[in-house]
């Protein structure tokens, strides 16, 4: 199994890069067999008689419980809503799971348990269901969540990574990098002139009002571990298509760049928690950046980039100086413990 040489788990197997696609591809599928489906998107979208119910799970990790913008609570919510999103679903219902390290304070669960309500409200999905699990201390970092979600796709949306064209206009909803700097500077106490917020939020109703266009939305997904960079070579590679961006287009807030060019890190692959990118036919991309800029989440939304049929599952970025470079897929992860 070419799992980077490494006999045992690693940080990197976690952070959405190749190492994540290598475990799963070569340990996780195999073992699953006949019982797992392929597609692998963000939410598994799932007939049941008329309906169309999306479902997706997740957990959360993030070190340390609460940062600028947010917390694991918000994120544990937000993060499920979002990948529901992305297959063009309206969030009904999640469940919550807790696992506690032993010594945790209970005045701590408190503050995130409240965080996981207020966030639920916000996005106006019930928690239905759950489950608590305690862990001796020492052997968890006080508050692990999972968190799964159904939703229902409308009629006639079909929203996934394969329906990617040569053609499609490459969006981008607003500001990329906020959430990984912000829990970073937090984490090490690192201070860069200016307090940079997680964008944790749950982005549905921007995915509504986009597709109330009436606009063919082909492929969408929130840009979280890898940030945008795994997430346009997943898609590239999904559907078989090139994809060119230029660098200048891209929304990168000055203090990100600044705290990038400072820790040697490219804004393409800090994680986000409140932005999508998307996929449109060329002919609708002027209508849907109209509609994701009367939309509060989607005032800075930009077009940063188009489909090609050359270079099939390659992403390159046309940079500042006129070149381009290749965005390839990272290796493991640039910020672990980021969400």
């Amino acid at each position: 199994m070419p799992l980077r040489d490494a006999p045992n788990i690693v940080m990197g197997h976690g952070g959405g890069g190749a190492m994540s696609g290598e475990l799963i591809e070569h340990l996780f599928l195999p073992a699953f067999g006949a019982a797992a489906d392929t597609e692998l998107g963000d939410s598994a979208v799932l007939p049941l008689g008329d309906l169309r119910l999306a479902f997706s799970t997740d957990s959360f990790v993030v070190k340390p419980l609460v940062f600028p913008g947010g917390s694991i609570g918000d994120l544990a919510v937000n993060g499920t809503v979002n990948d529901l999103a992305m297959s063009g679903a309206r969030p009904i219902a999640l469940s919550t799971a807790f696992i506690l390290e032993e010594g945790t304070a209970l005045a701590e669960i408190a503050r995130i348990a409240e965080a996981v309500g207020t966030a639920a409200l916000a996005a106006e999905v019930r928690l239905v269901t759950g489950d608590t699990k305690v862990v001796d201390t020492g052997h968890g970092d006080g508050i692990f969540i999972n968190t799964a979600g159904i939703g229902l796709v409308p009629e006639g949306v079909d929203i996934r990574p394969q329906r990617a064209r040569p053609g499609d206009m490459v969006l981008v909803s607003g500001e990329i990098g906020l959430h990984g700097i912000a829990v970073l500077s937090c984490r090490e106490g690192l201070e860069f002139g200016t307090t940079l917020c997680s964008d944790t939020a749950p982005l549905h109703g921007l995915v509504a009002a986009m597709l109330a266009t009436g606009t063919d939305v082909h492929v969408l997904r929130d840009p979280t571990r890898g940030g945008m960079g795994a997430s346009l070579n997943e898609i590239a590679r999904a559907a078989s298509v090139g994809v060119e961006l230029d660098e200048l287009a891209i929304p990168v807030p000055v203090g990100v760049r600044d705290a990038c060019g400072l820790l040697g890190l490219d804004p393409l692959y800090v994680a986000n928690e409140g932005k999508l990118v998307a996929f449109v036919p060329p002919a609708d991309a002027d209508r849907v950046l109209d509609a994701m800029h009367a939309h509060p989440l989607g005032a800075h939304a930009a077009i940063v980039g188009h489909c090609v049929a050359e270079h099939p599952g390659m992403v390159v970025a046309r940079t500042a100086l006129g070149g381009t470079r290749v965005v390839d897929l990272p290796a493991g992860e640039q910020l672990p413990r980021i969400c």
